[in-house]
């Protein structure tokens, strides 16, 4: 007998049985780093969230992230410096943006922005999936 009406809350986080092969792998082209994000990104996720024309979007937004870890080590490690260069710390800083940038238009286009997880119809956030932070992993 199929239940009526609206799915409960316990039933939105709880899902039907969802498994990993509900969730699409990360293409071959990202690095290690690219397709963790990718991985925590759509597992947090509900299933079937992403269709296959989100993918090159996704990709990029994994892309972009990565990046801009990679260069706020950069500036991490040039403000350690005791005589830093404001010209390499000034484009450093503008990599950073640019980066930052890009992954907001990204994440707003994919409705993956902090809005797009609110219902409607109140102000309670969307019930998703957590994910187990990496070092935690079995």
């Amino acid at each position: 007998m199929v239940k009526r009406g609206r799915k409960s809350i316990a039933e939105l986080v709880m899902g039907d049985g969802i498994t990993a092969a509900d969730y699409p792998d990360a293409p071959y082209n990202l690095t290690d780093a690219e397709a963790d994000e990718w991985r925590g990104i759509v597992s947090s996720m509900q299933p079937g969230y992403f269709a296959r024309s989100h993918y090159p979007l996704l990709a990029q937004l994994c892309r972009h992230i990565v990046a801009s870890n990679r260069l706020a080590q950069l500036i991490e490690a040039t403000c350690k410096i005791k005589k830093v260069n404001k010209y390499e710390l000034t484009s450093l800083l503008k990599a950073q943006n640019s980066e930052s940038a890009s992954i907001v238009r990204l994440c707003r286009q994919m409705r993956l922005a902090h809005k797009s997880l609110y219902r409607a119809e109140s102000t309670k956030q969307r019930p998703m999936k957590t994910i187990d932070a990496p070092w935690v992993r079995e």
